[in-house]
């Protein structure tokens, strides 16, 4: 049995505490604070309340590894001794960001502890690691299927000592959000390139950038996941210094590839939060109300889907466990079968666990009023984004049948 070391145990129990004194009493507050804002995208006065909280009680930049420690104020946490923290957060969709532990800030605070050079360090990472802003990831493009990452079209010229980008991008998360001041944007700066894999950079873009447009917010299910948002944006004659290419010119797959494998894990250990709460509250409900005589929980279909979305749980539990276990064994890169096998199951089956809790909830489980119908949308995006299921089972299909083969 999988045992959680003494650092990771106590930080749960410090976060459990957290979240039932600050963050569940305030979800009421931060709907109503988003409802009246001057913009839909501006930062929130109760954002700012608990992160301040929150960075006291040093649940802070939980998400950084052992081996990037040195920009942390701990000592860092394994991915596997991480999981529970994450799903802790997962169980109100807006709360990692309390914890500076939110997507995509996490996996782009990577990219600049393992790619960027001490000059875009120094410019950009201590305000990220603070909280102060935040950054976004422009990879996917409406014109291409982005599925395949080589298709990518928009393009980074050089013009004497500046990249010029032109092109199209969208679902580019946080970048409506009014404190998103950085944008690392990947684009083809050497399309004719024989190797697929090297055509591809990506480049540092300010906000402000003259030539960058966000074009509009986009939706997803009609949630605007508003204050962060999704959006399209057009790039035309964009110009950067030379010194915002990240890592070197062509080098743009690997840092893709470097930066995703720890954000599908994270993605899907907050799933398993929101399913767990979920379950929690249809049982609730399934005792509270009665239909044709009998409560809800007395109803043998009831109890069934109650039953199986527990098993559910437990098992995309145990599956992420074991996968952040060989991560922190091998790395990434050679866990990359079991981080495919965590992408393809948790997404869908926590979608399919929440869909049996609304359905017991009868209308109201579709509205605002109760957590889930949010969390389904989280749910089902996630079997797109970091690369959809088809990409993830053709990819894993490959590799267990060289496994079994060779």
């Amino acid at each position: 049995m999988y045992q959680f070391s003494e650092k990771s145990r106590h930080y749960q129990a410090q976060l459990k505490a957290f979240m039932e004194e600050h963050i569940y009493p305030n979800e009421h507050a931060y709907e109503e604070q988003l409802a009246n804002s001057k913009s839909r995208f501006a930062a929130l006065p109760i954002m700012d309340e608990l992160k301040a909280k929150a960075r006291a009680a040093g649940l802070w930049n939980l998400f950084i590894p052992p081996s990037l420690a040195q920009y942390s104020d701990h000592e860092g946490l394994s991915n596997f001794d991480y999981a529970p923290l994450a799903e802790i957060m997962g169980r109100v969709l807006w709360s990692p960001e309390v914890f500076n532990c939110n997507a995509p800030d996490t996996g782009n605070m990577e990219v600049f502890m393992k790619y960027a050079t001490p000059e875009q360090q120094a410019k950009w990472l201590p305000a990220l690691l603070a909280g102060e802003i935040r950054s976004c990831y422009v990879m996917t493009e409406p014109q291409v299927a982005s599925s395949d990452a080589t298709n990518i079209q928009l393009s980074i010229v050089r013009d004497g000592d500046e990249w010029v980008l032109n092109g199209r991008k969208w679902f580019a998360t946080n970048a409506m959000y009014e404190r998103t001041q950085i944008y690392i944007v990947m684009g083809k700066s050497d399309p004719d390139n024989p190797n697929r894999h090297k055509q591809q950079s990506q480049v540092l873009v300010p906000r402000g950038t003259p030539g960058m447009t966000l074009v509009r917010p986009l939706t997803t299910l009609g949630y605007d996941d508003a204050p962060l948002g999704h959006a399209e944006i057009n790039f035309e004659n964009v110009r950067v210094p030379l010194g915002n290419m990240l890592l070197g010119e062509g080098r743009g797959f690997e840092i893709a590839q470097g930066r995703l494998g720890p954000g599908r894990m994270h993605h899907c250990m907050r799933l398993i939060g929101a399913a767990q709460r979920s379950l929690e509250l249809a049982c609730k409900r399934v005792v509270t109300r009665s239909t044709f005589g009998r409560t809800l929980s007395q109803h043998q279909s009831v109890r069934e889907d109650i039953a199986k979305s527990f098993a559910e749980i437990e098992m995309a539990r145990l599956l992420v466990l074991k996968s952040c276990h060989r991560m922190d064994e091998v790395g990434a890169q050679e866990a990359r079968d079991m981080i495919a096998a965590s992408k393809i199951s948790v997404p869908l089956m926590v979608q399919n666990i929440i869909d049996r809790c609304i359905q017991v909830h009868g209308a109201g489980g579709l509205t605002g009023d109760y957590f889930m119908a949010e969390a389904f949308n989280y749910a089902r995006w996630c079997r797109q984004a970091d690369g959809p299921d088809q990409v993830h089972l053709m990819a894993l299909g490959k590799q267990v049948i060289n496994a079994y083969c060779d």
